[in-house]
């Protein structure tokens, strides 16, 4: 058995990578250097890679920032901090990334006989996405059924799965910590440095998760 997994390098996609090996399937990770400002995390995306012995850990590039309108992309638009409550949808959504995301995954799991796709988002502890939903996540399912040689002819669907859906991020990161996943590999923060800032909204909701959890966050940080 097979799956694909989109592989960011951070929290949640390296424990849905966990969820995905326990469950008994050979890992296929794909991860994206789409311009992001934090391009740091393709690091963290291969030494996740490696810790977990794939044969081949596929990197798609692909130029998201001439698209621009997000802050992960356009370096002309602010990081937020210090607001990760926030239920509108922050500068930090990239137009259309999972769709995309998505999209080259199902391609690369059609190919390589893969019959499941992991993806870590999550519509509990999340930044407002909108791409992160249930609804997106079944209508994409829907799309899978229809958009494939293997599903339309071959009778082989390809499911996604989404197995952090409804945790909340303390509990992502006690299902990361019981499952061994190498979350101080990880990186979560919007900035991209070698320390995480500490103060954007990815950081303080991976902080919050890890204090709620008890454990101690094994990644430094500036602040």
């Amino acid at each position: 058995m097979k799956a694909v997994v989109l592989l960011s390098g951070g929290l949640d996609s390296t424990v849905c990578m966990a969820v995905a090996q326990q469950e008994g399937y050979e890992l296929l990770p794909i991860s994206f250097n789409y311009q992001q400002r934090h391009h740091r995390e393709l690091l963290c995306a291969k030494q996740v890679a490696a810790f977990y012995g794939v044969s081949r850990h596929l990197i798609i590039e692909t130029n998201m920032g001439d698209i621009g309108g997000s802050a992960l992309t356009d370096r002309g638009i602010s990081i937020p901090t210090g607001d990760a409550g926030r239920r509108d949808i922050p500068s930090t959504y990239v137009p259309a990334r999972n769709l995309i995301f998505l999209s080259y995954a199902l391609g690369y799991a059609e190919v390589s006989g893969a019959d499941r796709i992991y993806i870590g988002v999550n519509a509990l502890d999340y930044s407002g996405y909108p791409d992160c939903r249930p609804e997106f996540i079944q209508l994409f399912q829907q799309l899978a059924d229809y958009a494939t040689k293997a599903a339309v002819q071959d009778g082989r669907r390809i499911t996604v799965e989404t197995p952090l859906l409804n945790l909340g991020k303390k509990d992502i990161v006690l299902l990361g910590h019981r499952l061994g996943a190498p979350l101080a590999l990880t990186t979560s923060c919007y900035r991209g440095g070698e320390k995480a800032c500490g103060v954007c909204d990815s950081c303080l909701l991976r902080l919050k998760g890890f204090a709620e959890a008890g454990l101690a966050d094994p990644i430094s940080y500036h602040v």
